[in-house]
């Protein structure tokens, strides 16, 4: 299957959507040079973040192998990660 999402480092908690996508689509990405896929939960509109793991409330997200910011809630595995769940770590760890 052609990939529809993007990884930078295998240490990064989200994958970035190539094309839009809607919940029960397969998200299929390149990760160390082996094919990687599991299905998106929610729409994601095309270049927004998914996470490729359950990510729990208040834990840091990583993207390019660094810290963007903190999850606002839990957020499911193939859930799109924005905004709505996501927020700067002074934010959300009340600093």
């Amino acid at each position: 299957m052609k990939s529809n999402a993007l990884i930078i480092t295998p240490n990064d908690d989200v994958v970035v959507a190539i094309t839009a996508l809607k919940a029960g689509d397969e998200v299929t990405y390149m990760c160390q040079d082996k094919q990687e896929s599991f299905s998106a939960v929610t729409v994601v509109p095309p270049y927004h973040k998914i996470a490729v793991h359950a990510i729990p409330r208040v834990s840091v997200v990583k993207k390019y192998n660094q810290i963007i910011g903190a999850a606002t809630k839990d957020i499911r595995k193939g859930e799109h990660v924005h905004v709505h769940n996501l927020d700067s770590l002074n934010k959300v760890q009340g600093k």
